[in-house]
């Protein structure tokens, strides 16, 4: 892959873009993998560009309210139960990769884009597009008008990177396996006086009934108080792998962010490690669901029949 031209000003003097652009991800493997699950964190990257800084009417902490702060490590005993986790770097502030790359609002920008533009949805209206415009609170990230270059560069350097290298951990597990289940991992605030966790999939459409309920009681039997799709049912994530034809399912986890984590200060809670044991005892029975639980003669997914 190319680097960016560093005829943008974003791409030169900015040691953090930089950063990003080499290394937008990580992946957390296991010794081996002994289990049919991707484990993905899209919105807990914490390495903020400079130009990003800049160019915001925001302090440095506001720009965090929509990140979901340490959810990479809360999740983080899932490659030592066999499984990989990818997380990325890049702040969701600066390019959401729960959004398809198409999702950008063209107002955002100071000329025409020369990436394709998909026809304006709910969520980038709101601003929440792949090119966030407000942070999760609602205040607008940016003082102008971004140059048009800002939307080929963060898709094709950290977008694209990500959903690549998400799809290739999904096609070795299902080569491996012969089925795959991604569980996409994020946090939601606690204003909103949600549960502890809410499970996402899309009312079914990207999770057989089987592997939702098998989650519940998983996390259920952690102590967490559990609520299915509301106010959160899944998003591009899950609609992308969420592929029950090619016995590949997709579930959203958010966990309310009250317990763990000191929202005003965006600081780990002194419980961070007791609630991080919790949800990886909740990860251990949820990972020992059987194969046979989800397919059956000819490999063809139970929410088929």
């Amino acid at each position: 892959m190319a680097a960016p031209s560093e005829s943008s000003a974003d791409a030169a003097g900015d040691a953090a873009l930089a950063l990003l652009y080499s290394e937008p991800f990580r992946i957390l493997r296991p010794a081996r993998q002994t289990l049919p699950f991707v484990f993905a964190s899209p919105h807990s990257g914490r390495i903020y560009p400079a130009s990003l800084v800049e160019k915001s009417r925001l302090s440095a902490l506001n720009l965090r309210r929509s990140e979901d702060a340490f959810v990479d490590e809360l999740f983080a005993g899932a490659p030592g139960l066999g499984a990989p986790l990818i997380a990325a770097r890049f702040p969701r502030a600066y390019c959401d990769v729960n959004r398809g790359a198409g999702e950008l609002d063209p107002a955002m920008f100071s000329a025409p884009l020369a990436v394709a533009a998909d026809a304006p949805s709910p969520r980038v209206q709101a601003g929440l597009g792949v090119i966030p415009r407000i942070v999760r609170d609602g205040a607008e990230i940016y003082r102008g008008k971004l140059s048009p270059d800002e939307a080929r560069t963060r898709i094709e350097f950290l977008h694209r990177p990500y959903h690549l290298a998400l799809a290739r951990l999904v096609e070795e597990t299902l080569a491996r396996f012969g089925a795959a289940i991604v569980i996409d991992c994020h946090s939601m605030p606690s204003a909103l006086a949600v549960p502890d966790i809410v499970l996402g999939d899309r009312y079914g459409a990207s999770a057989p009934p089987a592997l939702t309920a098998w989650t519940e009681n998983a996390f259920a039997g952690a102590g967490f108080s559990i609520v299915r799709n509301s106010p959160y049912a899944g998003g591009y994530t899950t609609a992308l792998y969420g592929q029950s034809d090619v016995n590949c399912h997709a579930l959203q986890i958010e966990i309310n962010r009250s317990l763990y984590l000191e929202e005003d200060s965006m600081m780990r809670r002194v419980c961070f490690d007791a609630i991080q044991k919790r949800l990886t005892d909740a990860l251990i029975k949820l990972t020992a669901m059987p194969l046979s639980s989800l397919t059956r003669r000819g490999g063809l997914p139970l929410a088929a029949e």
